[in-house]
């Protein structure tokens, strides 16, 4: 059994509750509330900022200088190819970049990235993929699961995001990832492969809380949505 096997095995239930949100099949069928949806947009962007750096992580943690330039190209790619993609389909929602620049990020957003980065700095290369991986991997097989939907590829407010994230090109983001985890767990004795599974379980429930905390707009207690913009 593979690695990446073994980790959707142990995480199966919360795995499928990602995949049957409310949010995100909301977004399959076209229902979704528009404001639920320009929130996440903005809290996804913040979140992406700091993705990125560990990215930028990885390819120092990186093994040799190919894996390198894969890192140095995911960061290239998010930072200059989905951030923009990101920026453009914002302003579809009315969402202007002074708004994406300036917004803060939400207590889940800020718990997520902060746990990510902080075992990307102080763990192994794996911990690293295992850490990123619940990401790439979740939302790879979400899009394709919305894809098949009856019309959700041509919604005109969600489809694009569908399309996005079901690509060819996104796949192939997510399948280097699942293959580097099974590469870098290669090896390791019981007790680092239980670690490995600890850290993809805890980014995996991260994903759910993102999905719960968009779906109901959650900021710090006492602080109203459009404090949270800096002035």
């Amino acid at each position: 059994m593979k690695f990446t096997e073994r980790l959707l095995e142990k995480t199966l239930p919360i795995w499928r509750q990602n995949h049957s949100h409310p949010f995100v099949q909301e977004i399959g069928n076209g229902t979704l509330d528009e404001e639920k949806f320009r929130f996440y947009m903005v809290q996804d962007y913040l979140y992406l900022i700091d993705y990125a750096k560990v990215f930028a992580v990885g390819t120092m943690k990186a093994t040799d200088v190919e894996m390198m330039g894969k890192f140095a190209a995911l960061l290239n790619g998010t930072l200059n190819t989905e951030m923009d993609l990101h920026r453009k389909y914002a302003a579809r929602f009315g969402i202007t970049e002074e708004e994406l620049e300036n917004a803060k990020p939400s207590p889940i957003v800020l718990a997520y990235t902060h746990y990510m980065l902080h075992v990307s700095q102080n763990g192994s290369l794996a911990e690293v993929v295992a850490a990123l991986l619940p990401c790439a991997w979740s939302y790879w097989e979400i899009g394709k699961e919305l894809s098949e939907l009856p019309g959700a590829l041509d919604h005109p407010l969600y489809g694009d995001w569908i399309r996005m994230y079901s690509s060819e090109d996104f796949g192939e983001l997510a399948t280097w990832c699942l293959d580097l985890m099974d590469e870098t767990a290669k090896g390791k004795p019981e007790s680092e492969l239980a670690k490995l599974e600890e850290i993809f379980l805890n980014t995996t429930r991260y994903e759910y809380m993102f999905w719960d905390m968009a779906y109901t707009r959650q900021m710090w207690p006492g602080v109203k949505e459009e404090q949270t913009i800096k002035i």
